[in-house]
């Protein structure tokens, strides 16, 4: 993922060639990934029970709500920011999937 700067903190845990995990961090209520384009299929695996913010440009913004260890699936070209919408630090794990979709 190419991030514009964000507030949120990526913490890269394991890059090679098939998968690359980051653990995101949000703080308080507003950090965020900054503005970035997903280049690969990924998911997002939430350390929380909450909301996230999605700020998809021309000033549309939805609430995405989530549940601790309840994974999602997006496709590459995702393009967006993310904010934490809680009250409290919040995390996710994220897993790029680098390798091209078979057939």
């Amino acid at each position: 993922m190419c991030a514009d700067t964000g507030t949120a903190i990526p913490t890269v845990q394991i890059d090679n060639d098939r998968v690359r995990v980051t653990e995101w961090r949000f703080a308080k209520r507003g950090d965020n990934t900054g503005w970035h384009r997903h280049a690969f299929d990924y998911i997002v695996v939430p350390l929380f029970d909450g909301v996230l913010e999605i700020d998809l440009g021309n000033g549309e913004r939805v609430t995405a709500p989530m549940q601790n260890g309840v994974p999602y699936f997006r496709e590459l070209g995702v393009e967006h920011d993310v904010i934490n919408g809680n009250d409290f630090e919040c995390a996710f794990v994220e897993v790029e999937l680098l390798e091209p979709k078979p057939g």
